[in-house]
């Protein structure tokens, strides 16, 4: 217990040990991999490719659909063609019609798809407009039923086709999906995201005495100075999905 409160005076005392040997202990354990084992493993990562890219382009941002992997089919003339023979009886012909009605739809259902991602792409990109110019701490809280008003769309159309998608931006690769966010609105009206709101808990942690770690009440004290209310469960939680330990576990004794 006093190993994992890093209790370093105690455990020094109880070891009979200087307390550099305890530091060196604790640093020696926390650059152990807790599953050695995944080294082991098959490499499941696979390669992700933006579906679009935004770029600033003459004073404006830019969203470009990348067709690389996407098939580009086509109707071949030459059955086309084979409707003009007189040889072809009527199952025969209706089943060439058959054929090329279904091959024009699967290209307009590709079509369609493509045109329906690059509607709610400018729609985001219209929406997190702060996001590109300044970073990750500018994204505003968005849900997918606001930008299903804007293009027009049900909800889940939306939903399904951002699935697994991504997009390329100045500040990196995302998955459509980081894009929506929950949010708070501060004291003086402006919105932040979640995402915000854990890049500036990251932040401050990373500032702190590690002698005096910060509190998650201290947290929340913080952030109310940047017009923010923030629950301390809301705190502790963020705080916990970024990784970072409690205070007690973060405290470093001399």
């Amino acid at each position: 217990r006093l190993f994992l409160r890093r209790r370093v005076p105690e455990l020094a005392r109880f070891l009979s040990v200087q307390p550099e040997a305890i530091h060196d202990a604790l640093e020696v354990v926390a650059s152990l991999d807790p599953a050695p084992g995944r080294k082991f493993r098959e490499d499941t990562n696979r390669e992700v490719v933006a579906d679009v890219v935004v770029e600033p382009i003459e004073g404006e941002w830019r969203v470009s659909i990348v067709n690389l992997y996407i098939p580009r089919l086509r109707l071949s003339p030459v059955y086309k063609n084979m409707l003009t023979e007189a040889r072809l009886n009527p199952s025969e012909r209706e089943y060439i019609r058959d054929k090329i009605r279904s091959g024009k739809l699967i290209i307009d259902a590709i079509e369609q798809r493509q045109s329906t991602l690059e509607r709610i792409a400018k729609a985001i990109v219209a929406a997190q407009i702060d996001f590109l110019e300044t970073g990750t701490r500018a994204l505003k809280p968005l849900t997918l039923n606001q930008i299903a008003e804007v293009v027009g769309l049900h909800e889940t159309t939306v939903s399904r086709a951002i699935a697994n998608k991504y997009m390329q931006t100045p500040h990196g690769l995302f998955e459509f999906k980081y894009f929506f966010r929950g949010g708070f609105t501060s004291d003086d009206g402006k919105e932040v995201s979640s995402t915000s709101v854990k890049d500036l808990i990251k932040s401050l942690i990373e500032e702190e005495d590690a002698c005096s770690p910060i509190s998650d009440q201290g947290i929340c004290e913080l952030l109310a100075q940047k017009n923010l209310q923030v629950a301390r469960r809301t705190v502790a939680k963020y705080r916990e999905e970024l990784g970072i330990a409690p205070t007690n576990l973060r405290r470093q004794y001399a």
